[in-house]
């Protein structure tokens, strides 16, 4: 680990971790509570999580950090889901975490906290899902295209974007990419959710989202109900006035007792 930083005022960590060809920059409170690691969406970073860790405040171990060319981590030649997937682990052993932790993720974040959850049983605490991580997607061909002629006519765009946490630092191939294949893991992600044996909380946004209008989003939310029905460790916690942007910013409470709740019920 490189550039680290310790807050004098606590335990607070701050640095970069090595992972394969790249570095993520992480933030770790440290302290005994219980983990909580954070996920952004598609191209967010730790920044957006600042109301939801304030709100949980110091009884937690709060871990953050930018996913590759996101925010102040290092850039890469690979932006896959299961790179995504990996990190999370890279993170949690260079950081020491040995007790099972809950990951929080948003949007695209959520649905690598399912995965992670998925194939690691025996390390999750539990999961929650600020409006993510629900079983549909696109997969025929035009939509899957009409992405990518988005993503191309965006390009010149993508450097005004940024800072505001709409874009990384990729090609418009790249962030294309990035959303195709999102839709095609979400159009396929009934087997996992139904297996899944961990809690996962879910905090629904309302309305459209940044691309899709409010009845194609609905449609999205409404696909996580008859899960609901099969898998008793999938529960829907709350349902908030937001939309999917504004879910963390507005709603950061609901997103924190969705928190509290999961690690309430780990005795």
């Amino acid at each position: 680990m490189t550039n680290n930083r310790i807050s004098p005022a606590d335990s607070t960590w701050t640095g970069m971790v090595p992972v394969e060809d790249t570095a993520l920059a992480v933030t770790d409170t440290g302290g005994t509570g219980i983990p909580v690691v954070y996920l952004n969406g598609s191209y967010a970073t730790r920044k957006n999580w600042k109301k939801v860790i304030a709100d949980l405040g110091p009884g937690f171990r709060h871990i953050s950090f930018d996913e590759r060319a996101r925010g102040k981590s290092g850039q890469s030649a690979d932006y896959s889901f299961d790179a995504c997937v990996r990190d999370v682990d890279a993170v949690l052993a260079a950081r020491g975490v040995e007790q099972k932790p809950i990951l929080v993720g948003w949007s695209y974040g959520a649905l690598v906290a399912v995965h992670w959850a998925d194939r690691n049983p025996d390390r999750i605490a539990g999961v929650v899902s600020a409006d993510g991580a629900m079983p549909w997607g696109y997969t025929d061909p035009e939509n899957l295209e009409r992405i990518r002629v988005m993503f191309r006519k965006m390009g010149p765009m993508m450097p005004l974007l940024r800072p505001l946490g709409l874009a990384a630092r990729m090609s418009a191939e790249q962030h294309a990419e990035i959303n195709v294949e999102l839709n095609q893991l979400c159009a396929a992600l009934g087997p996992v959710l139904d297996r899944i044996g961990c809690s996962v909380r879910y905090v629904l946004a309302t309305g459209a989202n940044l691309g899709a209008s409010e009845e194609e989003i609905e449609t999205v939310r409404a696909s996580l109900e008859p899960l609901l029905v099969t898998n008793p460790n999938l529960t829907v916690t709350a349902k908030v006035a937001s939309n999917h942007s504004k879910i963390l910013a507005k709603d950061f409470h609901a997103v924190a007792e969705a928190v509290r709740a999961t690690a309430a019920a780990l005795g």
